[in-house]
């Protein structure tokens, strides 16, 4: 019988990394358990879906090189993150995308914050196009090279700053985030 447990034991030891690395499927978008950011092995923290009134908008997933449970320990973590969507509405104006963002970092800023972030937000904000159904958005941060930018694996632009994507995620798992069921997905909850 001890056998059986020690056996039991060890063979969860080896197949509970597995579980943590394995694909999430979300509304029929399967959504990767990790992802690579140049050398780094990001693990995917949490995902879930960002709704308005009674449509599906997009996927949001955040990957990271240390999992937490609260905004703070993901905002104030060093190292590479990725925040990602996966567009599940069929067309999204690039008008009402960059109000999102603009709206966002206002809710989760303070006005001097704020005022420090515009430049660097409307730089953001001028990247972005229309997006549809099926595109893929990474914002990929490095301490290297700050926020990047790429829609469907092209390369936008870049976002110098960790206070600029620390205040980026803040729109997803902030005190005001854009869609509370989200965040709570983001957060592994």
């Amino acid at each position: 019988m001890k056998t059986l447990f020690q056996s039991l034991f060890f063979l969860s030891l080896l197949t509970t990394p597995l579980f943590g690395q394995a694909a999430t499927e979300i509304a029929g978008v399967e959504v990767a358990g990790s992802y690579q950011l140049g050398d780094k092995s990001l693990t995917l923290n949490g995902a879930g879906i960002r709704s308005k009134f009674f449509f599906k908008i997009y996927i949001g997933a955040l990957y990271v090189s240390k999992t937490g449970k609260t905004a703070a320990e993901l905002i104030a973590a060093p190292g590479p993150k990725s925040m990602q969507m996966t567009m599940l509405y069929k067309e999204v104006e690039a008008k009402k995308i960059t109000s999102g963002w603009t709206e966002g970092f206002r809710a989760n800023t303070t006005d001097t914050e704020f005022e420090k972030l515009k430049d660097r937000l409307q730089k953001f904000n001028a990247l972005f196009p229309a997006l549809r159904a099926g595109d893929s958005v990474h914002m990929d941060y490095s301490p290297e090279t700050g926020t990047e930018l790429g829609i469907n694996g092209k390369l936008l632009g870049n976002i110098p700053g960790k206070d600029f994507f620390s205040t980026l995620l803040k729109v997803w798992i902030g005190k005001h985030p854009a869609d509370k069921t989200l965040k709570a997905g983001l957060l592994g909850h």
